[in-house]
């Protein structure tokens, strides 16, 4: 289907920034241009996380290469290549996002890092207190539906029938609860799907018409076979009671000729 995405750490160029995303938990190199012929005249490569962080530093020295990590907050996390300068962050954080820059005495490079966080498999629920009887001239009978993700941020909640976009809703910066609903018909024999994705990933779930929808007619059924139950049982309730009472009458008529 054309809305499947491709999952990989995704990179452009704008306006001399290099533009990164990936997803969370995932490593992502930022990969440096120092070529080895440069690097031969480099006495240090610094990294600089969001915010001007300092967060490593790599120093030539006697044709020796010596490394040094910073921020506490990526402890154990990155790794430095001692030939490129490239810099690797494992495990990486939806806190991590932000601008770095890798700077030596001849280049200066900026990378602007987005981390998604991972996605959640969309919900599909019916609503079959809902169930809408055929109009006039048709016999088909619908039924609402609902796709539902909690938590989310940047991202958009789609329903397609086959490859075709139903409708979709999205959000940007807050985390939040999305619901986007849906009406089917009880016999339609399409292949729905609700899509939850962002600019890297996506999770879908599929429609299963014969789980989540039931007829107006079987509901009907339902509740008039519920309703015959209950009203046989207050008919043996009230006819235990008449008997009861026919028959105290009787005994106290008795008592009092005696």
């Amino acid at each position: 289907m054309f809305y499947t995405f491709i999952f990989f750490c995704l990179w452009h160029l704008i306006d001399g920034v290099k533009i990164v995303s990936v997803t969370e938990g995932d490593s992502v190199t930022l990969h440096s241009e120092v070529t080895e012929e440069l690097r031969h005249y480099l006495r240090y490569i610094e990294w600089e996380g969001p915010e001007n962080t300092h967060i490593a530093r790599v120093r030539q020295f006697n044709e020796m290469t010596y490394i040094r990590y910073y921020d506490e907050r990526y402890r154990d996390r990155l790794q430095i290549d001692n030939q490129t300068g490239s810099l690797t962050i494992r495990n990486i954080r939806t806190t991590d996002s932000g601008l770095y820059q890798m700077y030596s005495r001849f280049s200066r490079e900026l990378f602007n890092v987005t981390v998604y966080a991972r996605l959640p498999i969309p919900v599909i629920t019916g609503d079959s207190s809902n169930c809408s009887s055929p109009s006039s001239g048709s016999s088909q009978q619908n039924c609402s539906l609902l796709c539902s993700v909690s938590n989310v941020s940047h991202v958009t909640l789609s329903w397609y029938k086959g490859n075709s976009l139903l409708s979709s809703i999205s959000v940007s910066d807050l985390s939040i609860s999305l619901s986007l609903p849906l009406e089917v018909e009880y016999q339609d024999k399409n292949t729905y799907s609700c899509v939850l994705n962002n600019p890297i990933s996506n999770q879908t779930q599929h429609l299963d018409i014969t789980q989540l929808c039931h007829t107006c007619a079987d509901s009907a059924h339902c509740c008039g076979f519920t309703e015959a139950v209950i009203r046989l049982v207050i008919s043996a309730v009230v006819g235990v009671a008449t008997v009861g009472i026919v028959v105290y009458d009787i005994r106290s008529k008795r008592d009092k000729r005696s």
